[in-house]
């Protein structure tokens, strides 16, 4: 693991959501960095920006203030330019949903999280790479899992002002409607293989299949077979690259949706890309 001096220079990318979402904390993290190491601040507006941004970073080493999706972004954008390698990139989560980041090792709080990329390491780590040039950090899952709809609560200030009880009253009369049914994935037919062997063929159902980058350059697949009546148990099966084949199936990795397709093969980039973490870590 390498360790960094304060005196490298930063390039922080404020991931437009972060601003959006949580200013203060975004605020937050620039006073932490800015006080620590020389750090130029950039708040690109959008995609196109944040991809110039950071491919003209120079000698900076890049930090991205914002969610999962922007970390992803990032990763992406390095990777498809050839320059993840010799890169290592830091996040400070902030803005939507952060358990890619928190899973590989990054603090939940802003300070502590601006702080490891003051004072961390490098931790080099596997990467998936599929055949598509897209990456994934953590685990993929097939088919998707399906979220139930959420139902909001009543919110606590309206509900103390008894004047505003008629009104409320007539707008879940106009509104009230049965909510939308959120159907679950049903079993798939997949033909999953590891290394050229079949782990699982079209003729046996599934009810999910999930890849993770596991250590040394190997991926962990985990097959679960359709049950009938007793449970069936996982096939696991480990190997540097991964083919499903199937018809017009989806993935969700690191938080986002991808698909439909009817194959793709991800490989294994052992020590493929290098994160900033807490030296405890």
């Amino acid at each position: 693991m390498a360790t960094f001096a304060t005196s490298d220079q930063l390039l922080v990318i404020i991931d437009p959501a972060a601003r959006e979402t949580d200013n203060e904390s975004v605020r937050i993290a620039k006073d932490v960095l800015s006080a620590g190491a020389a750090a130029k601040m950039c708040m690109p507006d959008g995609p196109e920006e944040f991809a110039r941004v950071l491919s003209r970073r120079g000698s900076r080493r890049p930090v991205v203030i914002g969610d999962d999706g922007a970390l992803v972004r990032a990763v992406t954008l390095l990777h498809r330019r050839r320059e993840l390698a010799g890169c290592v990139l830091s996040v400070v989560p902030v803005g939507g949903a952060q358990s890619v980041a928190h899973t590989l090792g990054v603090p939940a709080g802003t300070v502590a999280a601006a702080r490891a990329v003051l004072d961390g390491v490098e931790r080099r780590m596997d990467l998936l790479v599929d055949d598509s040039d897209g990456v994934v950090l953590g685990a993929l899952r097939i088919p998707p899992v399906t979220a139930e709809p959420e139902v909001p609560e009543p919110s606590p200030e309206t509900a103390i002002r008894p004047w505003l009880r008629p009104y409320q009253t007539l707008v879940r009369s106009l509104s009230a409607r049965p909510a939308p049914v959120v159907s679950r994935p049903g079993p798939a037919r997949l033909r999953v293989e590891v290394d050229g062997r079949t782990v699982v063929d079209l003729d046996q159902p599934v009810e999910g299949v999930s890849v993770t980058p596991g250590a040394c350059g190997v991926a962990e697949v985990e097959v679960r077979p359709l049950s009938v009546g007793a449970a069936a148990a996982p096939l696991r099966a480990s190997g540097r690259t991964v083919t499903v084949v199937g018809a017009d199936f989806r993935y969700r990795a690191d938080g986002g949706l991808a698909g439909p397709v009817r194959r793709r093969t991800w490989r294994v980039v052992e020590g493929g890309w290098g994160l900033t973490v807490p030296t405890s870590s």
